[in-house]
């Protein structure tokens, strides 16, 4: 992965373009450690990720998958453990997006396929260009998606449309991702949604960071809880704060 900071802001760009960002299992890992980097760096207060060339991710890569189907094993239950411990890994480096204190926008200027859309869903926010668009890819390899798209998505968008998506793994292009609500805005091109989504990143990280990094938390508590938990939450985590401040 690519990394770049400027003016508080980290660019996180998968950067095998021509593989179309596929991630290979070293490349899940390097996710999951930049985050984790990047959540406590002093210079880096909001994350825009995004792919190099004309996809954002085709997810998986396949070879990878198919390696690990294919592999010898001594028994099925070995066979099964290593396949769990395997998904698991995966699994907590899209949770790193969620974890990282720090509001991760993904920018998609391009196709969003299978464990790309387990990454975006997780992110804080999604903006993309026209000729994007958004694919539960997994039944058609057989599978069920087992990255965390199934469990956030229903809280972007209507359950009813998550469940069309993985059920027929048809392309949701930019204008409808719109409609739906599954990105904040779309633009035109590649380059004007890197332009306009560096422009609202910038305007982010000029925000008081004790703020920025206490809204996502309040955010992702109340995914969890119930309003009243919500709220005493809140408050007791203000009152850290605000005993702090004056």
């Amino acid at each position: 992965m690519h990394v770049s900071i400027e003016d508080y802001v980290a660019t996180l760009s998968f950067d095998r373009p021509e593989k179309a960002n596929a991630l290979r299992e070293q490349d899940w890992a390097e996710l999951d450690d930049q985050l984790t980097n990047l959540s406590t760096h002093g210079d880096v207060r909001v994350i825009v990720l995004t792919g190099q060339g004309d996809y954002f991710s085709a997810g998986i890569d396949l070879g990878t998958l198919q390696s690990l189907m294919t592999r010898s094993f001594e028994n099925h239950a070995e066979k099964e453990a290593f396949i769990f411990s395997f998904i698991q890994k995966l699994q907590e480096a899209v949770n790193a997006i969620e974890k990282c204190s720090k509001p991760v926008i993904a920018a998609v200027n391009g196709p969003c396929i299978g464990g790309g859309l387990d990454i975006a869903a997780a992110c804080d926010m999604r903006y993309c260009s026209e000729n994007a668009y958004f694919c539960l890819k997994e039944i058609d390899l057989g599978i069920v998606a087992d990255l965390g798209v199934l469990q956030r998505l229903p809280y972007i968008i209507n359950p009813g449309l998550v469940s069309e998506m993985a059920y027929t793994a048809r392309k949701v292009y930019g204008l409808e991702a719109k409609q739906i609500g599954l990105v904040n805005d779309c633009y035109a091109s590649a380059e004007e949604l890197l332009q306009k989504v560096s422009d609202l990143a910038k305007v982010m990280a000029e925000k008081p960071v004790a703020v920025v990094q206490g809204i996502k938390a309040s955010m992702l508590h109340q995914r969890e809880h119930s309003v009243q938990e919500g709220l005493d939450w809140i408050a007791r985590e203000n009152a850290k704060m605000m005993s702090k401040m004056f």
